[in-house]
């Protein structure tokens, strides 16, 4: 049994993301947790902060928020009827990065399922963000949905590494789990910015991984380009790829996939889903 949390704002970018989390873990017993979190509303009188007391809320919009999620319940019904999958809703109030560790913590969730949002896409990942937020300070695997992605059955994942870290094999369990849910291939990819030649430690840790993944369709690949979020853009395009895997730890390598890129040409923010694993 695996349990997924969805955070839903009612909108159509967490639809889209309830569509995905249905379509991918078709076949697997799940449990779907969505959350709506009503955020601290507050404001400044003199010279302290006064924030509305929670149980004036929970009759007012807290109430307003359990019919939605109501709502939103029976069009999941209407749209599948998997015997596999449970769905249970929640209305919370307070801080929402809080609210999401909480909710992990509770619930023993092993995967959060967010949709992503910004006209442009670029700010739905943004550092700022309630996604962004959830990536960096939450310990559990992250799959951001961004609003141009539509679920395909993912024949190709990317894993861009700089072979630089080693991955432990908890991280490296919950990539295989992701590999074999649809039995896709799984293609690695090391960006050469310099050109040089994989130090010792990289090839140990290259080598690593080829052991690790040597029962699936696993591949290697270099491409030598400065640009680092140039090369994920030219990878996702060449290997026409339908999800990008990243480790949290490497958050440099992660920033500047994930959270930099500010160039149009650079698209596959806003159209390829993004695993981020924890340790």
């Amino acid at each position: 049994m695996k349990n997924i949390l969805i955070p839903t704002d009612f909108s159509d970018n967490a639809w889209n993301a309830i569509i995905y989390a249905i379509e991918l873990f078709n076949r697997k017993e799940c449990i779907f947790y969505l959350v709506n979190v009503l955020p601290i509303t507050s404001y400044t009188g003199g010279e302290a902060t006064v924030y509305v007391a929670p149980e004036i809320l929970q009759e007012g919009v807290l109430k307003e928020n359990r019919e939605k999620l109501k709502k939103l319940l029976g069009e999941i019904e209407r749209l599948t009827d998997n015997p596999k999958h449970t769905f249970v809703s929640a209305a919370l109030y307070g801080f929402f990065t809080d609210k999401i560790k909480q909710e992990v913590a509770d619930k023993n969730i092993d995967l959060i399922i967010m949709g992503t949002k910004g006209a442009s896409g670029i700010k739905a990942v943004s550092m700022g963000s309630n996604t962004g937020n959830v990536i960096t300070k939450v310990s559990c695997a992250v799959l951001a949905i961004p609003a141009g992605a539509r679920y395909s059955e993912p024949k190709a994942i990317g894993f861009p590494t700089d072979f630089q870290l080693g991955y432990t094999v908890n991280v490296l369990k919950q990539l295989k789990e992701v590999v074999m849910l649809h039995s896709s291939a799984l293609k690695c990819l090391h960006v050469s910015t310099k050109k040089d030649e994989l130090t010792m430690l990289q090839l140990k840790n290259r080598d690593f991984l080829r052991d690790y993944f040597k029962n699936t369709e696993c591949s290697f690949g270099t491409l030598s380009e400065k640009k680092l979020d140039v090369a994920v853009q030219h990878f996702v395009e060449s290997q026409n790829l339908d999800m990008i895997v990243m480790v949290a730890k490497n958050l440099n390598f992660l920033e500047r996939i994930l959270f930099r890129p500010r160039v149009e040409k650079i698209s596959y923010h806003t159209t390829v889903p993004f695993l981020v694993l924890h340790e």
